[in-house]
């Protein structure tokens, strides 16, 4: 039988990757001593100490639950004395996971982390990586995380290439360990990484969607080039479209308020809210028409794909710019 998984988290500082991985290994955890545990997520600004209570509060089968607390340095008085008195007392199955970036304005807010650190809460630090070689051991880390080794020059040469943001970094060492059997060199990474390899189907649909012409259509020229499949290209494209639709029918607002309602990534939802405010309704219902005529232009209706992906990205490109028509 597996064991029951510590009942109080503190997840400290503000670098987003490291946020969500610690939330979602808290769940995991959770879910190893209770298959049905879920996850409840909430900004503490949303709360009021009665409904905080009641999230926290022991249900009548005592059901595995992971409440996640988002912006603790924001807390009232009242939601941080409510947080410590559950802290002090958890009920059974449930998990606490208080998010907080070290801050705050008020004095119980600041001293929130180190009143639950007394309370021996188990701690991840996720403070921001900023400096060079905090980020070149964030890749040594990943690469042993993914199960392999990353050389020292590999490690320049993929922060020299992908850039600073953790995400890509993540999702290079993940790839490049899975393509070398856990071996990664510099020669794999700039074979990975020959010319503009980074380059795939949702660059160009990000590229579209914010209405970087010329960007959007150097992304995919290269994607092409590189041999990304038409199709993934089309899907990445359907799939920006569809997603900026269905967070801004949302009516905006918080992106953790959204990311529960609409089951998508905190993380794609901010991503979204930006992109959003470029489009209007109508410009949104012309561009889903546009992505769904792709889907099966490039599954062989159309005489030359390359040439249908590009009327496809002008076509997004032209109905964004819609929104200042009329």
């Amino acid at each position: 039988m597996n064991s029951a998984p510590a009942s109080l988290h503190l997840v400290l500082g503000d670098e987003e990757l490291l946020v969500e991985r610690a939330v979602s290994e808290s769940l995991a955890a959770a879910r190893r001593a209770d298959p049905e545990a879920e996850l409840r997520r909430s900004k503490v600004s949303d709360l009021t100490p009665p409904e905080l209570d009641e999230m926290l509060s022991p249900s009548l089968f005592a059901e595995g639950r992971v409440i996640a607390l988002d912006s603790a340095q924001d807390a009232s008085k009242e939601i941080a004395e409510a947080v410590l008195r559950h802290a002090r007392a958890p009920a059974e199955g449930v998990v606490l996971v208080v998010l907080h970036n070290g801050g705050g304005r008020a004095k119980h807010a600041k001293e929130l982390p180190g009143e639950l650190r007394g309370m021996g809460a188990a701690v991840t630090e996720c403070n921001r990586i900023t400096r060079p070689a905090e980020r070149e051991s964030f890749v040594r880390a990943e690469a042993t995380r993914a199960g392999g080794r990353i050389d020292s020059a590999a490690v320049s040469a993929l922060v020299e290439t992908v850039g600073n943001d953790l995400r890509e970094l993540s999702s290079s060492v993940s790839q490049l360990v899975a393509d070398t059997d856990g071996k990664v060199d510099e020669a794999a990474v700039r074979r990975y990484h020959q010319g503009k390899a980074e380059v795939t189907g949702f660059v160009v649909a990000e590229k579209a969607v914010m209405g970087d012409r010329a960007g959007a259509l150097e992304a995919l020229r290269w994607a092409l080039q590189l041999g990304v499949p038409h199709v993934l290209i089309a899907d990445a494209l359907a799939d920006a479209v569809r997603t900026i639709g269905r967070v801004a029918s949302a009516g905006g607002g918080d992106q953790y308020r959204l990311a529960r309602e609409l089951g998508m990534p905190a993380w794609k939802v901010k991503k979204a809210l930006s992109q959003a405010r470029g489009w209007n309704a109508a410009g949104v219902t012309e561009a889903m028409q546009l992505v769904a005529s792709l889907n099966g232009q490039v599954k062989g209706q159309a005489a030359d794909a390359d040439y249908a992906l590009e009327r496809a990205v002008l076509g997004l490109i032209a109905s964004r710019s819609s929104r200042n028509q009329g």
